[in-house]
């Protein structure tokens, strides 16, 4: 990701210093609210760390619930900042254990969702940096490029990878994307926990919002 200037970094400490509140939870698309505000997407393989990268933009412990069991987040989860940018936390995917009806359900909502909504600027697909890249994320690229829905893709848990090991991760990510007709030209690279990426990301997605 290109590093961002003082003054984007401190939009982005500016924006996501307000407040940050639960809208609603959809387990259909009939439920999605009004697509009045700007609207970014966080997707990724169940366990990923979607709701631990929404906490820790936000700066909160539990805006969005974490868990150590994967596929808790059943339903696309929508959070307002500021009313100035809407968040929507989608069903991971790829959790082979939960029932084949359940997993099928969840595909079509976020594929309908994806597809569909016009206030989405960008999607950001999480990969895990210990796995890096599986058939599941290739196939929500695909289907994302076919859409011409743009999106990005975050790196996660990345201090729990040596900078070795993780520069060719990022590289071999960066040269994949390049076939991709709807994907980001930069990834982001982050840690939860460590809160590497974290200011960048917020200037990333300050760019996307509505100006204050």
């Amino acid at each position: 990701m290109a590093e961002p200037t003082p003054e984007e970094l401190e939009a982005g400490r500016l924006l996501f210093a307000q407040p940050c509140t639960f809208v609603l939870g959809c387990a259909n698309i009939k439920q999605l609210p009004d697509d009045t505000l700007p609207e970014i997407a966080f997707a990724g393989r169940s366990n990923v760390g979607k709701s631990s990268l929404i906490n820790a933009l936000v700066g909160m412990k539990a805006l969005a619930r974490t868990s150590n069991t994967p596929g808790r987040t059943q339903q696309i989860n929508f959070f307002d900042l500021s009313e100035r940018l809407m968040i929507a936390d989608l069903p991971g995917y790829g959790y082979a254990r939960a029932p084949k009806d359940q997993v099928r359900q969840w595909t079509n909502l976020v594929n309908t969702y994806l597809k569909g909504r016009v206030s989405l600027r960008r999607t950001f697909v999480l990969v895990d940096a210990r796995h890096g890249l599986k058939t599941t994320d290739r196939d929500i690229f695909a289907m994302l490029d076919t859409a011409a829905q743009p999106y990005q893709v975050v790196l996660t848990k990345c201090d729990k990878v040596k900078a070795g090991p993780l520069a060719t991760l990022a590289q071999n990510v960066d040269k994949e994307l390049l076939t991709h007709g709807a994907a980001h030209p930069t990834i982001a690279i982050t840690s939860s926990r460590k809160g590497n990426g974290i200011a960048e990301l917020r200037a990333e997605i300050t760019a996307l919002a509505l100006p204050a």
